[in-house]
């Protein structure tokens, strides 16, 4: 079997077990992420209606106009994170439970959730 597949059954094993355990109410939503090799995704859940309430990304027009061309992908990771806290926090969205959706929590994942902490929502 080859690395990369070892690798995408590993992360879809741990998204399975998390994703058994994170539910999303009303009172505490479910931030999902999912990040790819250039971009990173964020959301609010609410699994009980099946709806998303606030979301943001590295395509969003808001952040990619405070994007600077030093910016890491890391930081950008962070930015998207207090953005979508913001977003979040205008709504009257405080509680949260993260869904790190079977990525290892470090890196970018870490910085998303840093930035969302930051600006004011709570798990």
């Amino acid at each position: 079997m080859k690395i990369l597949e070892i690798k995408k059954r590993r992360q879809i094993r741990r998204k399975y077990t998390i994703r058994k355990k994170i539910f999303g109410t009303q009172e505490r939503l479910r931030l999902s992420i999912f990040k790819s090799l250039k971009h990173i995704y964020a959301q609010l859940i609410d699994d009980a209606n099946q709806k998303t309430l606030v979301a943001a990304s590295t395509m969003d027009k808001d952040v990619i106009a405070a994007f600077k061309p030093e910016m890491k992908k890391t930081d950008k990771s962070k930015l998207v994170g207090s953005i979508l806290a913001k977003r979040a926090v205008e709504k009257n969205i405080k509680l949260v439970a993260f869904d790190r959706n079977g990525f290892l929590y470090h890196g970018r994942v870490k910085a998303l959730a840093d930035g969302a902490r930051e600006s004011g929502l709570e798990f």
